[in-house]
């Protein structure tokens, strides 16, 4: 669920670093650019259901695997923690690679973890399936936003990728309250099935239509200078202490989230008693909440960095807690659920320029690492969450994720505390090396 300001940032980078893409005059987008364009939408659209189409039919997937809530819980866990580590390792080390080869076996392994997630005949199938798919759903979003220049020209690059990272968003939005929708009126399986379709169809429009004498990066842009360098002078970039708080307040900040969000469709249907039409309708509004969180999260940055972002936790913390308080007053409790909603992307992009920024600074070698960072932090933090969640509610019941998620947001407000804190200094102290 990656932001749109974050291009900017891609873009800024790379003229930063005497892009000849950058340099070059405006391209004409023909009908075939714009086409590949859309089906890497469409992509970005399938990789954001795959992803959380889960969440939206949990208490369903119980049933039928005949396990628990928070077993369930682990096929988004183990998800996200095959994501952040894949993400970066696969980032270094394909960076050499043909994009076209690279995005066609991408493809083809997401496909088919798809087809064995939604005919999973045991619950061991299911969690493998889904963990293969997280390992390619990171890197196959980094190389499809490495066609946008060629397609759109660098002009319309930021905006190109932005779109595509949308896409992936809204379906946070649509998978899981169109889970709950579907289960209402036709079959958990049908969501699966929806969600295998969309992969495919993607996938084999992207190969027909996409370039596949596309050529390296070329030698001028910030990825290609990144993908060279060694790995020791990328991965020192995590011995700076911004980014080591940085990670560990998306760890602690989408984990508070993740311990109540991880497990919300059991949590308004079984604790807070709405049916699943209702229940889906909350996740509709919840989703779009979460798009304004976006948009939010980029005014912060641009006006004020990293400034208000431990103030911002702190009030994601208090929300949580309110959750919690609320106890089974359905009506009550949505209250907190929205504000949840508002606040869990708004430090995004504030940190997103930090991790940027201190590369640029420090180790500028380093600048697709740093790129990478957050959606890797947010996974983690996913991670995290679902599995402090999964211990909640198997030991003390889905009344406590509140609790638990808001002393977590207490702590990621203490690290963006820490971290805005060294950020400063680094600022203050240091020019950048770019």
């Amino acid at each position: 669920m990656e932001k749109t300001t974050r291009t900017d940032h891609h873009a800024n980078t790379v003229q930063a670093h005497g892009s000849t893409e950058a340099a070059a005059p405006a391209k004409k987008t023909t009908k075939r650019s714009m086409l590949c364009f859309v089906l890497f939408v469409l992509l970005g659209f399938s990789l954001g259901c795959s992803e959380f189409v889960v969440i939206g039919i949990e208490p369903e997937l119980a049933e039928n695997y005949r396990c628990s809530i928070a077993r369930i819980g682990e096929l988004i866990s183990l998800f996200a923690l095959a994501y952040a580590i894949a993400t970066p390792l696969l980032s270094i080390f394909t960076g050499s690679f043909r994009r076209s080869t690279i995005l066609v076996a991408y493809l083809a392994i997401f496909v088919v973890s798809n087809f064995v997630s939604a005919t999973a005949p045991t619950y061991e199938v299911l969690l493998i399936s889904r963990i293969v798919m997280g390992a390619v759903s990171g890197p196959l979003l980094a190389v499809a936003t490495t066609y946008v220049p060629d397609l759109l020209g660098a002009h319309r690059s930021s905006i190109g990728i932005s779109i595509i990272y949308a896409a992936f968003s809204i379906a946070l939005v649509l998978a899981t309250s169109a889970g709950r929708f579907i289960v209402e009126y036709l079959t958990w399986q049908v969501a699966m099935d929806a969600a295998f379709v969309f992969a495919l169809v993607s996938a084999v429009l992207l190969t027909i239509f996409v370039p596949h004498e596309a050529s390296p990066h070329k030698e001028g842009s910030a990825q290609k200078h990144s993908a060279l360098a060694s790995l020791r002078e990328q991965v020192v970039l995590f011995k700076e202490p911004p980014i080591i708080f940085g990670v560990l307040l998306f760890t602690f900040g989408v984990g508070a989230v993740y311990t109540f969000y991880g497990y919300v469709a059991p949590y308004l249907e079984t604790y807070l008693g709405f049916p699943p039409a209702q229940s889906g309708l909350i996740l509709l509004v919840f989703g779009i909440i979460c798009i304004v969180s976006d948009l939010i999260s980029g005014v912060v940055d641009v006006r004020a960095g990293m400034k208000p972002i431990p103030a911002m936790l702190f009030a994601l913390a208090l929300a949580l807690f309110a959750l919690w308080l609320c106890k089974t007053n359905s009506a009550l409790a949505l209250v907190p659920i929205f504000l949840i909603a508002l606040l869990m992307y708004s430090f995004s992009i504030s940190c997103i320029t930090m991790f940027m920024g201190v590369a640029r600074k420090r180790h500028p070698r380093a600048l697709v690492l740093a790129a990478s960072i957050e959606p890797t932090s947010f996974n983690i933090g996913i991670a995290f969450g679902t599995l402090v969640g999964g211990l909640v509610v198997t030991h003390t019941g889905l009344g406590e994720v509140g609790l638990v998620g808001g002393i977590l947001g207490v702590l990621s407000c203490i690290c963006a505390a820490i971290a805005r804190r060294f950020w400063q200094r680094m600022q203050d102290s240091s020019p950048d090396r770019s």
